[in-house]
């Protein structure tokens, strides 16, 4: 069984390019492993190495040339790390998607990496499925990230809501339905067959949800269904 949890964000996936290929960036300080990265990728059909760099600040410069539609993204590096990387390729090229590998679980990492802009974030212990799997994924539009980092995230949404921990935002039981298929990776249509209302009425939803738990989009929707206790991790695995 997978560890990854896949959730929907609000943005929209990338068409592949006309040879239908998706075109991917390794950036890593560890060569050895880059190199393992992009053999596994490579012998993938749908998919390309077109540039491999060992520092963030390569990265960046690297994907300013070549424009890849996915970026792995190694945290600990030299000269910049990878979360400021990532944050400059999401300046940069805002329709990149960055996908972070790393051995960090701890809750700082997580965090950061998250809110520099990355739309997954997965272990360097899965396997070759699961990253080749995440990659699909981050490049259609959705998030990915190990359930074992899904865990961590939600003690630093705890850490961040502390203070008033015991002050719930009251959502509407219908609201509370929505946040639940929102966990559960279902699209707007779906909801909307689901529920028996209109996609405008979901959005609507949607947009309340998002103002009422001041969170900006469909992950942080997992996780706080998750940490309401809505949903459990273990029924997220994609499908």
């Amino acid at each position: 069984m997978s560890g990854l949890v896949a959730g929907k964000t609000r943005e929209g996936g990338r068409k592949l390019d006309a040879d239908g290929v998706i075109r991917v960036a390794i950036v890593d300080d560890q060569r050895l492993f880059a190199d393992g990265l992009a053999r596994i990728i490579g012998a993938q059909p749908d998919m390309e190495v077109v540039g491999k760099a060992h520092t963030g600040e390569d990265g960046v410069s690297l994907c300013a040339e070549v424009e890849p539609d996915v970026v792995l993204m190694d945290l600990s590096m030299p000269v910049m790390n990878g979360v400021s990387a990532t944050r400059g390729i999401r300046n940069l090229l805002p329709r990149t998607r960055v996908l972070i590998l790393t051995v960090h679980t701890d809750d700082a990492h997580v965090f950061q990496g998250i809110k520099a802009g990355a739309q997954g974030y997965i272990l360097k212990d899965c396997t070759p499925e699961d990253l080749t799997r995440a990659i699909r994924t981050v490049y259609a539009g959705d998030t990915i990230m190990a359930q074992d980092i899904a865990r961590k995230m939600l003690t630093t949404f705890e850490s961040i809501r502390s203070n008033n921990a015991d002050i719930a935002p009251h959502l509407t039981e219908r609201e509370l339905e929505v946040v639940k298929a929102l966990a559960h990776g279902k699209s707007n249509k779906e909801i909307a067959q689901i529920l028996d209302i209109s996609e405008k009425t979901v959005r609507n939803h949607a947009s309340n949800i998002y103002k009422k738990l001041h969170i900006f989009d469909r992950t942080q929707a997992v996780i706080y269904a998750i940490r309401r206790g809505l949903v459990d991790i273990e029924d997220l695995e994609p499908r």
